[in-house]
């Protein structure tokens, strides 16, 4: 039964009586215990995950309807509010802080019989592309201590890898569960901007946020989706569309042989690793032969993508962590200052870490009388520029192929003293939320230096169905790791 292979496998020996909820719980705690160094998860809930366990096997046993996700094993990126549960954002800012209420996601995923069994470590205030902001220390990458994760989602990445759990949640705002996944080797997907309702995620960049599921197969992010996606009256962004049963449809879309495509510039960027550039022309030769239609595209807006993305999101962030001031809530230095800016000053210099510091100040700076319409007014524009584009590129094309990043995971403390380098790993996951589009990256290929990384597939619009099919295919077709 162990590790764990899918959900539905797992449901199949609960039925037929060869494990339990409870066995999976106590199988995923000795897991949380000797992988503790890899300093993946924040909050075990050990205690409270046992009850629930036994709650739910006595469930099953007396024949009540089971739903959907019924003794899943579940971690949460630690950034989405769980009742009474505390949430931090890894940040010193929120430290002993406890949720008022659970997100809708966290609610959904309760009613779908659920266990939650722990917060997980990430980026502070999902700022990062490595896991190293954590005021709980750098996440380790599993199939190589030496090396990152993956951010901001990278302890969720590492309690899928390391068999942690069954299914995580994190959140993406320009790449945060899809590079993450490609660094470990999992299956990561961000869909639609307002597929699923962002009530109860500590928010960053608001018009680019959402909640993302990582997990070993994307049948299983399909059965997530299916349970935590629609409308929600507390989130006035997101879709009131009807939500598809995603592991069903997966298999009857997976037969159609979509119309392909990629940016040419996106495989000829310099900052691409060779040999990933060279497994990715392989991959669509293949696709080729085996009959499928791939049509070469041009982009000329891929320079133009991170400094769009940056400008607009530390502007959202200077925006919505101006509520951590010390005084309504958030961290308060001792001795308290008679001034109150220098008051408010002590209390986020302490309370914030330097790269949130650093994004806080950008952000100030775009949105400032002086700079608003060179910088801030100018990103708006190319993102309007970008949206229209995707719509174009999507009359020609179902699918969209794309590197997830530029390398695979790179050594901890490689990139840390050179912020722009950094940011730059995020060149081909930030279009997926510039345009608001679904994407998801699957783990196919392996380097020659023993690392995985994955193929990340983008569709139109609320087309998660086609995104998944192909994807569930793909991963049985092609996969190589």
């Amino acid at each position: 039964m162990y590790p764990f292979n899918t959900i539905a496998s797992y449901h199949q020996h609960l039925v037929q009586q060869q494990t339990s909820c409870e066995e999976a719980v106590l199988f995923y705690l000795r897991q949380i215990k000797n992988h503790q160094h890899l300093n993946a998860l924040v909050h075990v809930f050990e205690e409270e995950a046992l009850q629930r366990a036994k709650e739910l096997d006595s469930k099953r046993k007396n024949g009540s309807t089971l739903g959907p996700l019924h003794g899943v094993i579940v971690t949460i990126k630690e950034v989405i509010c769980y009742r009474q549960h505390p949430v931090s954002a890894s940040s010193k800012m929120l430290d002993g802080f406890k949720s008022l209420f659970s997100a809708s996601a966290v609610e959904k995923l309760l009613a779908a019989d659920a266990i939650i069994i722990s917060t997980c470590n990430c980026d502070e205030f999902a700022m990062g592309s490595s896991n190293e902001n954590s005021v709980y220390g750098q996440v380790k990458n599993f199939l190589d201590e030496e090396r990152v994760p993956g951010g901001s989602s990278g302890g969720s990445a590492v309690a899928v890898q390391a068999h942690l759990c069954m299914v995580s949640l994190g959140s993406d705002t320009g790449g945060s569960v899809r590079q993450p996944a490609d660094f470990c080797g999992v299956v990561g997907m961000k869909p639609t901007y307002g597929r699923i309702s962002r009530h109860g995620l500590i928010a960053y960049g608001s018009s680019f946020d959402q909640i993302g599921i990582l997990a070993h197969s994307v049948e299983d992010v399909a059965v997530t989706l299916s349970v935590i996606a629609g409308s929600d009256e507390f989130d006035s962004t997101v879709s009131s569309l009807p939500v598809p049963d995603y592991s069903a449809q997966i298999k009857s879309s997976s037969h159609k042989k979509p119309i392909a495509g990629y940016f040419k510039q996106t495989l000829l960027h310099d900052g691409l690793d060779e040999e990933i550039k060279q497994t990715h022309l392989s991959f669509i030769h293949q696709l080729q032969k085996d009959g499928y239609e791939v049509k070469e595209l041009s982009f000329d807006l891929l320079d133009y993508i991170v400094p769009t993305y940056y400008i607009l999101t530390t502007a959202e962030a200077s925006s919505n962590l101006s509520r951590y001031d010390g005084v309504r809530y958030g961290h308060q230095s001792t001795p308290v200052k008679e001034d109150l800016t220098d008051f408010y000053s002590s209390n986020r210099s302490a309370g914030f870490g330097k790269e949130v510091q650093r994004r806080i100040m950008l952000g100030t700076f775009v949105l400032s009388a002086g700079y608003y319409d060179a910088y801030f007014t100018k990103a708006q524009q190319v993102r309007k520029k970008l949206y229209e584009q995707c719509r174009l590129v999507f009359n020609e094309v179902e699918v969209l192929l794309m590197p997830v990043s530029p390398s695979t995971a790179f050594k901890i403390g490689e990139k840390s003293n050179d912020p722009v380098e950094m940011y730059l790993a995020d060149i081909y996951t930030v279009f997926a939320n510039l345009a608001g589009i679904p994407a998801i990256s699957i783990p196919l290929f392996k380097h020659s230096n023993g690392l995985p990384f994955g193929l990340q597939l983008m569709t139109n619009h609320f087309d998660e169905v086609s995104l998944l099919g192909l994807g569930h295919k793909w991963m049985e077709t092609y996969r190589a790791v």
